[in-house]
């Protein structure tokens, strides 16, 4: 699976606003020049997450963009998705509504391809722009390779 420039901008400028929106409005200026995103670019995503009630504009002189809710309550899969980046790893185009050949069947890697995305939003669903912040990453990621060597291990003893 892939994620576009859409969804990893919409979350680097989403942390980005987070660090520094603590005393006044941010402008996507500012995010533009930190971030190296191309300011028409951000405007269009800022557009997307603040109809997805992300973020407010604060309108006049200083003006700019804030968090509609703190850090620690806005998560990354929420990001991702008000800039309508999907979250799945399948190549058909509606979840289990199609399949991904031609006569509109499964193909055999399928479930596999649908679980791996599955898994992906669970684990942008648990992370938030404080997590991210803060860089809590690290014992997330961690426990995924610690339960897949458990499994195995299970597997062998079986």
């Amino acid at each position: 699976m892939k994620l576009s420039t859409k969804g990893r901008y919409a979350v680097m400028a989403m942390v980005d606003l987070a660090r520094h929106a603590q005393a006044k409005p941010v402008s996507l200026s500012d995010i533009a020049t930190r971030q190296e995103i191309s300011l028409s670019y951000l405007e269009q995503l800022f557009a997307r997450l603040r109809r997805a009630g992300l973020v407010k504009s604060v309108r006049g002189p200083g003006g700019g963009y804030r968090l509609a809710r703190g850090s620690a309550e806005t998560r990354v899969s929420e990001i991702i998705l008000a800039v309508d980046e999907p979250i799945k790893a399948t190549r058909c185009t509606e979840m289990g509504a199609t399949g991904c050949r031609a006569d509109r069947s499964k193909c055999l890697t399928h479930d596999l391809w649908e679980e791996l995305g599955n898994q992906i939003h669970t684990f942008l669903s648990s992370v938030t722009l404080l997590d991210v912040l803060e860089r809590r990453l690290a014992p997330r990621i961690a426990e995924a390779p610690a339960a897949a060597n458990n499994d195995s291990s299970m597997a062998a003893a079986s």
